[in-house]
């Protein structure tokens, strides 16, 4: 299988950088790459889902123990819940892939956003605290796919918003990263200038050069 090898392996998943700009196109981004193949998947268990939640910014770290706890008790219900992440991943990346490319989005993969939102909004709730009123995800501690809850709500609220336009996908021929190109003037092409940037610069050095040996 090939792999995206602008990415270096990584030791932990702290370590997987987050350039997609929002959460729901960080989450399609948990891959190495999305094509030609999906290569070097960076969520190989629940555990990993866990891990890159709190380095994503879709759970707290006080979030951890009790669904460590939870998921060491019943193991198949986590299967399951890393089961369902993994085809929200699928929905999403087929959702803003399309929106990329300039296309509809598949009516099917609506119908599946549509249904993990469904499960979702019942613990979406405002409160209060002394700074301000706003949004927060309130339900058990303890359910396993709390996660998936933002990462539905925010990727409905994206592809509703004027900035769903700013979606790209990175054209490197190993990658196929998502990202919201939020530059001024609307230029940013690469997930990342600093690998697949560079890395398409290498390229074309090289094949200007190629004839010159």
């Amino acid at each position: 299988m090939s792999t995206h090898t602008s990415l270096p392996a990584l030791r932990d998943l702290r370590d997987l950088a987050l350039h997609g700009g929002r959460l729901p196109l960080d989450f399609v981004n948990s891959v190495g790459a999305w094509f030609p193949q999906r290569a070097r998947d960076y969520l190989t268990s629940y555990d990993d889902l866990l891990a890159w939640s709190v380095h994503a910014g879709a759970l707290d770290a006080g979030a951890l123990k009790p669904l460590r706890q939870t998921a060491a008790r019943d193991p198949e219900a986590a299967q399951l819940v890393y089961t369902k992440a993994l085809a929200l991943r699928e929905t999403l990346h087929a959702l803003f892939a399309a929106v990329a490319h300039g296309e509809a989005p598949p009516a099917g993969d609506i119908a599946r956003l549509n249904a993990a939102l469904e499960s979702a909004q019942s613990y979406r709730q405002i409160t209060a605290t002394d700074e301000a009123i706003r949004w927060a995800w309130a339900g058990p501690p303890d359910a396993l796919d709390r996660m998936l809850w933002p990462i539905a709500y925010e990727a409905a609220e994206l592809l509703t918003a004027t900035e769903l336009e700013r979606v790209r996908e990175c054209p490197a021929p190993d990658c196929g990263w998502l990202f919201l190109d939020l530059s001024k003037n609307r230029s940013r092409r690469w997930c990342s200038m600093e690998t697949c940037g560079n890395q398409a610069k290498v390229r074309r050095h090289y094949q200007r050069h190629k004839g010159e040996v």
